[in-house]
């Protein structure tokens, strides 16, 4: 007794050719295949929730940066890791932008992306944790601090909304 075929997806299309684009009135915003730029990305939710980790990220690095540090080593760290994970952000939000996924297609971009993230994420909440800590109440490094925890939480958000899998039962129809 057959239940029809299981389909596992998740929110992110790997560009590969499993799974063919479906055309809707409402996809003719979103523009061609043959235009450079995607610009429905722009507006959609992944892409705002990217620009905002990249604005929090940077304010935490510049916060950082700004103030007076009593311990080189945990400010240098979270400095690093928020230049990082702001650099591969904006790599992945110009690789949704100008559509690079569906060029190349020899990189599983959902996996890169998700390996990015939970790395990322991991790294960034030890980074605030430590810069926390170490802050001594000076306002530069607590709001460092601050907004290193604000991106760590976009960055669980983006993951679990991006890449929370969901099983479709399809009829299959003889």
């Amino acid at each position: 007794m057959s239940h029809g075929a299981r389909v596992i997806r998740t929110g992110v299309s790997s560009g590969g050719p499993a799974a063919p684009p479906v055309a809707t009135s409402a996809s003719s915003s979103a523009g061609s295949d043959d235009e450079l730029m995607d610009g429905a990305y722009f507006r959609s939710c992944a892409g705002m929730l990217k620009v905002a980790q990249m604005i929090s990220l940077l304010i935490g690095f510049i916060s950082v940066n700004n103030s007076q540090w009593t311990d080189y080593s945990a400010y240098s760290f979270f400095q690093i890791v928020t230049m990082c994970d702001l650099v591969m952000i904006l790599f992945f939000y110009i690789a949704h932008i100008f559509r690079i996924y569906r060029k190349l297609t020899c990189v599983s971009w959902p996996l890169a992306e998700f390996l990015h993230y939970l790395i990322g994420t991991i790294l960034l909440l030890i980074g605030s944790i430590v810069a926390a800590s170490k802050s001594y109440n000076m306002t530069g490094l607590v709001a460092g601090a601050t907004f290193g925890f604000l991106a760590t939480i976009l960055c669980i958000l983006s993951m679990w909304s991006s890449y929370k899998v969901s099983c479709i039962t399809q009829s299959t129809s003889k």
